[in-house]
């Protein structure tokens, strides 16, 4: 399996599927993953805990997204978002908060207008400071998959024993219409067959959607190679039925095959 990692805390810009041209920031290690996720699909592939990571300090994101911006400023050429993703989970990093706080400094001095975003898969949403943090941007895009709990387990493979219902109620209690992020998948494996596009998985995830109210519901699937074999790509047409009753219930989608 072939993994795609950033390599540096700056990435970019590039014309991301669905941010427009996105300038990336990566508060992981720039040679592995690390999250509290190990989804079966992610391209970065699978978390290594093994070792005590090294993540870039609060000062040298700050650093690196200053003299980024500075000269896209004197080049007249800002991005349309700043984007956290990278290569794994972005509220993990320990100084977070501080890092948000200096990236909307950054960009009310130079860029005022442009968004800033968080790909997250909402973990930490039950800490005070993290959905804080997350309440200052515009674009926190949090993620749910599914809302049955083995499947969750299985698609998403979390460390320790998280719930996702209460990982919803996080969303519910800490935003109103934030962005949702699903992807949606099928697999054949040897340990279990998986789909959440079955009617069940999606009466599921359109009841919790009701609950959530979010603003856009961002519904894609894989791009790139996967950690897992046997993991296979919904269609277009899939994508776009499933976006059709995420539109009946009254929200808007961005589908990204």
């Amino acid at each position: 399996m072939t993994t795609f990692l950033f390599d540096k805390i700056i990435f970019g810009p590039v014309k991301s599927r669905r941010l427009g041209v996105s300038l990336g920031v990566n508060l992981l290690p720039d040679d592995s993953k690390f999250c509290n996720y190990n989804c079966i699909y992610c391209e970065c592939g699978w978390s290594d805990f093994s070792e005590k990571k090294i993540l870039p300090k609060a000062s040298e994101v700050k650093l690196a997204l200053d003299n980024f911006l500075k000269k896209a400023k004197q080049e007249n050429n800002p991005p349309d978002v700043i984007t956290f993703a990278g290569n794994g989970e972005p509220t993990i990093h320990p100084e977070f908060v501080q890092i948000i706080d200096d990236t909307i400094e950054l960009r009310d001095k130079y860029f005022p207008k442009i968004k800033i975003a968080v790909l997250t898969n909402a973990t930490k949403l039950h800490k005070p400071e993290i959905s804080t943090a997350l309440q200052k941007i515009e674009m926190p895009i949090l993620k749910i998959d599914t809302m049955i709990q083995e499947d969750y387990e299985f698609i998403n493979q979390p460390k320790g024993n998280p719930q996702i219902r209460d990982i919803a109620d996080a969303i519910i209690k800490n935003f109103e219409k934030p962005i949702i992020q699903t992807m949606f998948i099928k697999a054949n494996t040897p340990e279990r067959k998986f789909d959440n596009t079955t009617d069940e998985s999606l009466k599921k995830y359109y009841e919790v959607l009701k609950e959530i109210n979010p603003s856009l519901v961002m519904v894609y699937s894989i791009s790139r190679a996967t950690p897992m074999q046997g993991i296979e790509k919904c269609s277009l047409d899939c994508l776009n039925k499933i976006a059709g009753e995420i539109n009946e219930l009254g929200f808007e989608t961005l589908v990204t095959p």
